[in-house]
């Protein structure tokens, strides 16, 4: 089986009617994804149709999912509303809400983890390309995709992928489908500096889950998060992890990319990164280019 989402988790839209919701949500509906629901204040008993599908739309989440059975939301809702759809998405008890949004202010995110704390409720995200689980159709297609990741590029099969980076995300992927390689489900869990859900949380479902045969872990400079999963793989993991991390050659205190993505004192650092990695056993892509390449060397 997969983490997080299966092909028949009925997934809802915050910001369905913006121009960027609305495109992937049609994206999504091709891959097959089972979209139930919209939300968009004010636009209520309104419909959005793709593809001779129509999908009601609601003015707030609690009641979507009431309707619906919605179990899951995709937000695309604006930076300075985002937090305040996350929080709306766990008042109304949805199992994982996946937040697309980038740019959220960190002071927002803060309240936000804060308000989640002890809740039922998981956030992937904020600032993250989503979550996909292939399909059996061609392409993979079948399958649940939530987000903006692209679906063509998945096949199903047995390997984890967990990063915080979007693009690397990608190419991971892409490298195991071109070898023929399948993937169980990919993670893209964002690169801002406070998130819902850490590297450490996916590979523990990974190494729990019978049908993840293999794991590749993508990270980047900034905190600590790499360090932590790599501590537990080494005594925990019974799955071969390749890793790679992003941001050598940056500079301290530049940013790279994300805004987690800092070396701030001392902290942080890709060499202790891959320090760790390489202590947990951990095997080391030392290029992008390399990742499942290093993983399928190790299996």
């Amino acid at each position: 089986m997969s983490i997080l989402v299966q092909p028949d988790t009925k997934v809802l839209v915050q910001g369905i009617t913006g121009s960027f919701g609305a495109r992937h949500t049609q994206l999504s509906l091709d891959y097959g994804t089972r979209i139930v629901a919209g939300v968009t204040p004010g636009k209520g008993g309104q419909v959005f149709e793709h593809a001779g599908q129509k999908i009601p739309i609601f003015d707030i989440v609690g009641e979507a999912a009431r309707h619906t059975g919605a179990t899951v939301s995709a937000i695309f809702v604006p930076p300075p509303f985002a937090s305040d759809a996350i929080l709306e998405a766990a008042d109304a008890g949805l199992d994982l809400v996946v937040c697309i949004t980038e740019g959220i202010p960190v002071n927002d995110m803060v309240k936000v983890k804060e308000a989640l704390r002890g809740r039922t409720t998981r956030l992937i995200g904020p600032n993250c390309p989503g979550v996909v689980t292939p399909g059996q159709g061609q392409d993979s297609s079948g399958g649940c995709r939530i987000g903006i990741a692209p679906g063509y590029i998945h096949k199903k099969g047995h390997i984890g992928v967990v990063s915080r980076s979007g693009t690397l995300t990608y190419e991971a992927v892409w490298q195991l489908t071109c070898r023929g390689v399948g993937q169980s489900t990919c993670v893209g869990i964002g690169g801002d500096p406070v998130n819902g859900t850490s590297h450490l949380d996916i590979i523990q479902m990974f190494n729990d889950d019978p049908e993840t045969h293999g794991i590749i872990m993508i990270g980047e400079i900034g905190g600590s998060a790499e360090e932590e999963a790599a501590a537990w793989i080494q005594k925990n993991g019974r799955k071969p992890v390749a890793g790679f991390i992003a941001g050598a050659t940056a500079p301290p205190g530049r940013r790279m990319g994300h805004a987690g993505a800092i070396v701030s004192g001392g902290k942080g650092t890709a060499a202790a990164k891959i320090e760790a990695f390489r202590q947990a056993g951990i095997g080391i892509a030392a290029t992008p280019s390399e990742m499942a390449a290093t993983l399928l060397k190790m299996m």
